[in-house]
């Protein structure tokens, strides 16, 4: 069976997952959450990307989008490319990065393995998109991605977590715009 899902309705709002190879806790550093949020706030901005939902996890990210103008595919192409590369070089120049040649060696090793990458790999390949069409599933969905800290131990209630939109949710502020699902 492929693992590569499609994006099939254009005008969808989709719950997408995406993890680092090997699951490399590469987001316990602010500094490289902060190159994903940045990149999130460009497609934003410049591709018509538009987040309902998201958190950062350690390993993974989820999100809850939509766009209006591109196809959600290629924005999600775009700034995983992107992200990969700044992420990786943020992890060469970090002097207090100690697990630095341990990472890498596992973002060379992914790369290796996989004929669409050059030297290395960041991001896993697939997303998993899944179609949010059903009040149940959105609800279903929206909790699931807000509760994840809470269920790591690493806050007791959604909005506590600064890399997620659960504060939005509670007529709160993030770290991001977001278009809440109402």
């Amino acid at each position: 069976m492929s693992r590569k899902y499609k994006f099939y309705n254009p005008e969808g709002i989709y719950f997408v997952s995406f993890a680092t190879v090997y699951w490399i806790d590469v987001f316990i550093r602010s500094i490289y959450k902060n190159v994903f949020l940045e990149s999130v706030q460009y497609c934003q901005k410049h591709k018509g990307l538009n987040v309902h939902a998201w958190v950062i996890m350690t390993s993974h990210v989820h999100m809850i989008i939509s766009s209006t103008c591109n196809k959600l595919e290629d924005i999600l192409r775009d700034m995983k490319s992107y992200t990969s590369g700044k992420i990786r070089n943020e992890i060469i120049k970090n002097p207090q990065e100690s697990r630095k040649e341990w990472m890498l060696w596992l973002m060379k090793r992914a790369g290796r393995k996989n004929g669409n990458n050059n030297d290395f790999q960041f991001w896993q390949q697939h997303n998993h998109p899944i179609e949010l069409n059903y009040n149940k599933i959105i609800e279903q969905k929206l909790n699931y991605l807000h509760n994840n800290p809470v269920k790591a131990g690493f806050v007791n209630s959604p909005e506590e977590y600064k890399y997620s939109s659960a504060i939005d949710y509670i007529g709160g502020k993030g770290l991001l715009d977001i278009e809440l699902i109402e």
